[in-house]
């Protein structure tokens, strides 16, 4: 039998400060291996060590939403070797995590142009959302082969088609028309973003989501973010006064209306 991800809920800690959507962008895994003079793949696999740690600290705290940048659409720009091992890396993953996954009630979805990935990968990610689109505990999002930019474009090209079929009209077009049209458009929007590595910057990464989160960079390198690295970004994150463009007076008057 395999060990339950999660704890008993009696366990989890008080969620009230703590986000319902965390979005990470994974970074430094080739660093991680270049400083111990090791192939850039031995990062990523060791990375995913830490995926899985993520998961359960999610589950563990009841955070609902987890959503990681795998592999942008700028990657494939990568040389050939890295491109080709982190493709045999996804593919060992989708066989070999999913059931356990399954098994703990987490839902598992890929968001991005799967298709360029090829049949045999594109064909294993539908039949383990279908697998697990009814669990619940936590959702755990990966994007791949995915950027800000076609998320945006490819809402606008759906618009631009039901407009033409005269479903919609022009004058209808606003912020919350296109937002049913993107990814993760059945999700909360990210609460708290993450970047591993030392960048200061959000790629191309769910640019229209990211619009009020709080925005945590660390220096610390993929392969060393750990639960404890984590559990200082959530403290960081609770400590943070989300005023969504109201004044602090009235998110306290929000706060004990």
């Amino acid at each position: 039998m395999t060990a339950s991800l999660f704890p008993d809920s009696s366990d989890r800690s008080d969620t009230a400060a703590l986000p319902r959507h965390v979005a990470i962008i994974m970074d430094g895994n080739g660093r991680w291996a270049k400083r111990r003079m090791l192939p850039r793949v031995a990062g990523h696999r060791k990375g995913q060590e830490r995926v899985r740690e993520m998961v359960s600290v999610c589950g563990d705290k009841g955070i609902a939403h987890l959503t990681l940048f795998a592999f942008s659409s700028e990657n494939w720009a990568r040389p050939a070797q890295e491109v080709t091992a982190l493709m045999d890396l996804f593919a060992h993953a989708l066989e070999q995590e999913i059931t356990k996954l399954h098994e703990n009630n987490v839902r598992f979805r890929v968001i991005g142009h799967i298709e360029r990935f090829g049949p045999k990968i594109a064909t294993a990610i539908r039949e383990a959302e279908a697998m697990t689109k009814d669990n619940t505990a936590l959702t755990l999002t990966i994007a791949a082969n995915y950027g800000g930019h076609w998320d945006i474009a490819q809402a606008c090209a759906e618009i631009a088609r039901r407009a033409i079929a005269g479903e919609m009209q022009v004058s209808d077009i606003a912020p919350e028309t296109l937002a049913p049209f993107l990814c993760l458009a059945d999700a909360p929007a990210p609460d708290l973003f993450i970047r591993t590595g030392g960048e200061q910057r959000v790629s191309n990464f769910l640019l229209w989501q990211l619009a009020y989160a709080e925005l945590y960079f660390t220096p610390a390198l993929w392969p060393d973010f750990d639960r404890a690295q984590f559990e200082q970004a959530l403290a960081w994150y609770a400590g943070r006064e989300r005023r969504f463009g109201l004044t602090s007076e009235q998110v306290d008057a929000a706060r004990h209306a």
